[in-house]
């Protein structure tokens, strides 16, 4: 199936030049999509489903550096190509910081440099995203890491206290963990944590973030999520990591569970950094419990 690429342009012949120049492409061939306005073009490029996106300058009475920066702090990760009649070195400037991958001038354009173009923003884009995926992912489990993590509740906090919005964190910790290692070796602990992230991860909401977030212990967030949704989402997580036991690569089958602590925003704190600690401490009263269970937190 063909790649789809994205044209943001409101000049319709424009998008009629671009469909003659894709057919003339010696390699892959792509599917040309069009958007003629401003918000339509930022409406589609954030719904994703594009492998590329072609940028005017001009989209009426705004522009295309605005619609770049608004995409992605948005969080868009598409490549960009800027498109310009303009041949000024500060558009070209312009439009890189912004966060365009490249810039063509529209009286320049032929086939062979659009396709060329495409290719690279393609190439680069995919070396982007596996940085950023190195970045923000655990190695051995591929959920997100600490770091990142972190940075998504600060950001979640902010938005849930500003639009008095609910939040809730779940923390995780695997029971047993460190016999697992000691009798089996580091493996073996390896294999248990990759499935205790493959069972928590399956159980979960698209909207949802979960994270390893250090050692055995896993974090999760959920938002618009009250505390007792939480707690009840938190139950079904541990009967789900419960239901069968792991089989290591030597046929050893090791029963598999872990201990939750629910703590809400704002019902148990103010903040991320007491919303953490509400949470361990939850926590730490399901493993003085007898482990293989969610407590919410009091309050």
């Amino acid at each position: 199936m063909p790649r789809r690429i994205l044209l943001i342009d409101d000049d319709r012949l424009q998008f009629r030049l671009t469909q003659a120049q894709f057919a003339q492409f010696r390699s892959e061939k792509f599917e040309l999509d069009y958007a003629s306005t401003y918000e339509e073009g930022l409406a589609r490029l954030l719904a994703g489903g594009h492998a590329a996106c072609l940028l005017d300058f001009q989209l009426g009475d705004r522009d295309g550096l605005e619609l770049i920066r608004e995409a992605v702090a948005r969080g868009c990760r598409t490549p960009i190509i800027f498109l310009t009649a303009e041949t000024s070195e500060s558009v070209d400037t312009a439009a890189m910081k912004a966060g365009a991958l490249d810039y063509l001038v529209k009286g320049e354009l032929n086939p062979g440099a659009l396709e060329r173009s495409l290719r690279y923003a393609l190439n680069l884009g995919d070396t982007l995203d596996q940085l950023n995926r190195l970045a923000t992912h655990d190695d051995l489990t591929g959920l997100l890491n600490r770091r990142e993590f972190d940075r998504l509740l600060t950001e979640e906090t902010d938005r849930a206290l500003r639009f008095a919005r609910p939040l809730a964190l779940v923390m995780f910790d695997l029971d047993h963990f460190k016999n697992v290692n000691d009798t089996h070796g580091h493996p073996a602990g390896d294999v248990v944590l990759r499935e205790a992230a493959q069972r928590l991860g399956a159980e979960l909401r698209v909207v949802d973030r979960l994270a390893r977030f250090g050692g055995e212990e896993f974090a999760l967030l959920l938002v618009e999520t009250a505390p007792q949704a939480a707690f009840e989402a938190a139950q079904r997580l541990v009967r789900a990591v419960r239901e069968a036991p792991v089989v290591l690569p030597d046929g050893t089958a090791l029963a598999l569970t872990v201990s939750a602590g629910v703590a809400g925003l704002p019902a148990h704190a103010p903040d991320s950094a007491r919303l953490v600690l509400a949470a361990d401490e939850a926590l730490y009263v399901a493993k003085h419990m007898g482990r293989d269970r969610a407590v919410l937190a009091a309050g």
